[in-house]
C-alpha cells in the first residue's frame, strides 16, 4: 500500500487555510484547545465545507484522515502549553 504524499501544510491549503508555518501556527493558537468531547469536524470554526470534507475524510479513512487526525491532536495538544 502505498503511503500518502499529503503533509501536515497540504491540509491547511485543502482547507483553504494559510499554510505556511506562521498560518498554521496562528491557526493552531486561536483554536487551541479543542475540547476532547468535541469531534474534530464538529468544532465551531468550521465552515460548512470544511467541516463536511473532514468528516468524510475521517469516515472514509481517505489519503487525509491520518492528516485530520494529527490536526485535532495539535488543536488538543496546545492545551499543555
Amino acid at each position: 500500500m502505498d503511503s500518502p504524499s499529503h503533509r501536515f501544510s497540504d491540509l491547511f491549503a485543502q482547507l483553504g487555510l494559510p499554510n505556511d508555518e506562521p498560518g498554521i501556527c496562528d491557526f493552531l493558537a486561536r483554536h487551541s484547545p479543542l475540547d476532547e468531547a468535541v469531534e474534530l469536524p464538529d468544532a465551531v470554526f468550521w465552515t460548512p465545507t470544511q467541516a463536511a470534507f473532514l468528516r468524510d475524510s475521517l469516515l472514509e479513512d481517505s489519503d487525509w484522515a491520518e492528516l485530520a487526525d494529527q490536526l485535532s491532536a495539535a488543536l488538543r495538544r496546545e492545551a499543555a502549553n
